[in-house]
């Protein structure tokens, strides 16, 4: 499902260069779940949005689905996202003047709105927010922002979920809620990459990612990472 070879990304800060992957070789079947642990810094969003095709590598390859995003245009990318890939983040990044369902929706594909309005009408009475549909976010609670959130990255039926902190903000129980949410699309066939500092996590994960300085320090099942206790964060 996702092969970085070699790939590096460098940006360029007035005091310098930052190099944010050095190196790195990746290999993630499809259907599994892959959580992406390390310090602030190491350079794990950044990985993230290499695959997710939010930004091109300095260096190396990248190939997702059988596709290779390094060798894309940054409209060829945008397509593809939208048709293979679903985003979530920490900080929801909902529209404040739409209404839930169309928050939702609005992620549709081209020529797909009237599928899109029923799937999203769907996707929030599974996800318990039926009775939100016509709120504003201001409305919501914090779990129920990214509840729609997530709901929002499903709209289009992706291959691939990438959630960058997605429970950076929650409380135990809607981080709980929602980790639950990632490991029933998980479940269903798809492939999860999942950024965090959260230990609980793991407990969700085939396969656990340690960054440091760019580079993976180690890759490794849920249970031995477990024994050999918390990571920083």
């Amino acid at each position: 499902m996702i092969q970085l070879e070699n790939v590096e990304k460098v940006y360029r800060r007035s005091d310098g260069f930052v190099r944010a992957l050095a190196g790195v070789t990746l290999d993630i079947e499809a259907g599994c779940f892959v959580v992406v642990r390390g310090p602030s810094g190491c350079g794990k969003s950044t990985l993230l949005n290499v695959i997710g095709g939010l930004a091109s590598p300095t260096a190396g390859r990248v190939r997702v689905a059988g596709q290779d995003l390094s060798a894309m245009s940054a409209a060829e990318r945008a397509r593809f996202r939208a048709s293979h890939v679903g985003f979530v983040f920490q900080t929801f990044h909902l529209l404040p003047y739409l209404t839930v369902l169309e928050n939702v929706a609005m992620a549709a594909l081209p020529g797909q709105e009237a599928a899109a309005k029923k799937r999203a009408h769907q996707l929030l009475y599974d996800f318990h927010l039926a009775d939100r549909a016509g709120h504003r976010p201001a409305e919501l609670s914090t779990g129920e922002c990214q509840r729609v959130a997530i709901a929002r990255a499903l709209i289009n039926q992706p291959r691939l979920l990438l959630a960058d902190e997605p429970t950076g903000n929650l409380d135990p129980q809607n981080t709980a809620t929602v980790l639950d949410l990632l490991e029933t699309f998980h479940r269903q066939g798809g492939t999860v990459v999942l950024v965090t500092h959260q230990q609980v996590a793991s407990n969700h994960a085939q396969r656990t990612i340690l960054l440091h300085e760019g580079k993976i320090e180690s890759s490794d099942s849920p249970a031995s990472m477990l024994a050999e206790g918390p990571l920083d964060g």
